[in-house]
C-alpha cells in the first residue's frame, strides 16, 4: 500500500520545482516551434514518443500495462481529458503568448479545490489555504483582465481572447484530470500505467484532430524543430508526467495542484527571454499574486 503524506516534504518541493521549470519553458519552446510543425502535430508526435517510451521502461521493469484491474473506465476518462487540455494548449498558443497561456492554464488548482474534497474528504482545505486560493485566483483575473486592455500588443493575434479562453477550458480539463484520478480507483495503480492510459489515448487520437485541422505533416525539420520534439517527448511527456503522477500517488492534489502556480513565473521569464514577448504590469502583478498563494496554501493548519 503506497504511503500518503499530508504535506509536501523536500523530495516533493524539490520535485515539483524541477518540473515547474521545465513546464514554464516547454511552452516557450511549443510556441517557438510553431513556425515549423502546426500544433496538433507537435502534440501527437510527443505522445507517440512518450508512448513507445513509457511501453519499453515498463517492459524493462517488469510493469504491468495489460492487467484486469477494474480500471479501464477511470482510465479512458483521464485520457480523453487529458488529450482534450493539450489540444486546446497547442491550438491556443497560436492565438496567445506563452506566458499568458500558462497563467490562464494554471487555474486548474481551483477545480481541484472546488471538487474533489467532494469525493476525498482528506483534500479540504482550511480557511487561510482557501485564502491563498482565492488570492492567486484574483491574480489571474486580474492578468486577463490586463490582456483585454493591452490587445493591440505586439505579441498578440487577432484572436488572442480565443487563445485566453483555450487556455483556460484547458486548465478546468487538468484540473478534471486530477480530480478523476484521486477520487477513483486509478489513485492504487503504478504511475506508469496511470500515465499509459493518459499518453497512449492522446497517441491515438491526436492525428486525427491534426488531419481534421488539416495540417500538413513536413518531415523537413531543422535541428532546432527536431530537437523540440526530443525535449518535449523526453523530459516532457515521459519524465515530468512520470514524476507528476508519482506525486499524485502519494501527497495531497490541493497542494500539488497550488504549488504548480510556480510555472507561470518561469513561463513569464523564459517568455521574455526568448520570445520578447510583452510583460505588462498586469502580469507581474498576477504572478505575485499567485506566489504568495502559494505560501497560503501550503502553511500547514494550526
Amino acid at each position: 500500500m503506497t504511503e500518503r503524506r499530508l504535506q509536501l516534504d523536500f523530495l516533493a518541493i524539490a520535485l515539483l520545482l524541477a518540473c515547474c521549470v521545465f513546464w514554464g519553458f516547454q511552452q516557450v519552446l511549443v510556441k517557438a516551434t510553431l513556425p515549423e510543425m502546426p500544433p496538433a502535430m507537435q502534440a501527437s508526435l510527443r505522445f507517440m514518443g512518450a508512448t513507445a517510451l513509457l511501453w519499453i521502461w515498463c517492459r524493462v521493469r517488469g510493469v504491468a500495462l495489460w492487467s484486469s484491474d477494474g480500471t479501464l473506465k477511470a482510465g479512458l476518462l483521464a485520457g480523453l481529458l487529458f488529450c482534450a487540455e493539450f489540444v486546446c494548449i497547442y491550438l491556443g498558443l497560436q492565438h496567445t503568448s506563452a506566458s499568458r497561456l500558462t497563467i490562464f492554464l494554471y487555474t486548474a488548482p481551483f477545480w481541484v479545490a472546488l471538487l474533489l474534497p467532494l469525493f476525498v474528504k482528506t483534500e479540504r482545505l482550511a480557511l487561510m489555504q482557501w485564502m491563498g486560493l482565492l488570492l492567486a485566483f484574483a491574480a489571474v483575473a486580474f492578468a486577463l483582465q490586463d490582456g483585454l486592455h493591452h490587445n493591440k500588443v505586439g505579441d498578440a493575434s487577432p484572436l488572442w481572447w480565443l487563445g485566453d479562453a483555450l487556455a483556460l477550458a484547458a486548465g478546468a480539463l487538468w484540473g478534471l484530470t486530477t480530480v478523476v484520478i484521486r477520487s477513483s480507483s486509478l489513485i492504487k495503480i503504478s504511475p506508469e500505467k496511470l500515465l499509459f492510459y493518459q499518453v497512449a489515448i492522446s497517441a491515438a487520437l491526436l492525428p486525427i484532430v491534426s488531419w481534421q485541422l488539416g495540417e500538413s505533416w513536413d518531415v523537413h525539420w531543422s535541428i532546432f524543430a527536431t530537437s523540440s520534439i526530443v525535449l518535449q517527448t523526453v523530459v516532457g511527456a515521459f519524465a515530468s508526467y512520470l514524476v507528476w503522477m508519482w506525486l499524485l500517488g502519494r501527497y495531497p492534489a490541493t497542494k500539488l495542484s497550488a504549488f504548480v502556480f510556480f510555472t507561470p513565473v518561469f513561463a513569464l521569464l523564459f517568455g521574455a527571454w526568448w520570445l520578447e514577448e510583452t510583460i505588462t504590469l498586469g502580469l507581474v502583478a498576477a504572478l505575485m499574486g499567485v506566489a504568495v498563494g502559494i505560501v497560503l496554501v501550503n502553511r500547514k493548519p494550526s
